[in-house]
């Protein structure tokens, strides 16, 4: 597994746990500098993850209201918490990464989905993901 997709993993999981919990992501962004400040073999994947998370954290409103605009048939609230925190993830890095192609973002979402949420997670984040690269906003 690439530094990138555990970096991404660990950014769903740091918005997974904020959106369970309700509790601002800053603070679970400072527990987890302490945890990967005494663990730097997991350095290379908390750049990136840092960096997603406080990307989402930042767009958070333009982002939900980009999820909200193209996810036909549901609306945010309803969606699972998990397969949120994935479109947020993948929807902040073909928003605001230009250094991700939009493929590689719909590719490692739809992956995540499938190893951690259901098929037909994996399948609407395919067509969510889709529709915003495709009109870019």
């Amino acid at each position: 597994m690439s530094a990138r997709t555990k970096a991404r993993k660990r950014a769903v999981d740091l918005l997974y746990g904020a959106d369970v919990r309700s509790i601002p992501v800053a603070e679970l962004l400072a527990a987890e500098a302490e945890r990967a400040a005494s663990q730097p073999d997991r350095e290379a994947s908390w750049q990136y993850a840092r960096q997603i998370v406080e990307g989402v954290d930042a767009h958070a409103d333009e982002i939900d209201a980009t999820i909200r605009l193209h996810a036909q048939g549901w609306t945010i609230e309803r969606m699972p918490v998990l397969d949120r925190a994935i479109a947020r993830v993948g929807a902040w890095e073909i928003l605001y990464n230009p250094d991700v192609p939009d493929p590689v973002a719909i590719s490692e979402a739809v992956e995540s989905a499938t190893t951690l949420s259901t098929e037909d997670s994996a399948g609407f984040l395919n067509g969510l993901l889709a529709a915003i690269a495709r009109d870019g906003a």
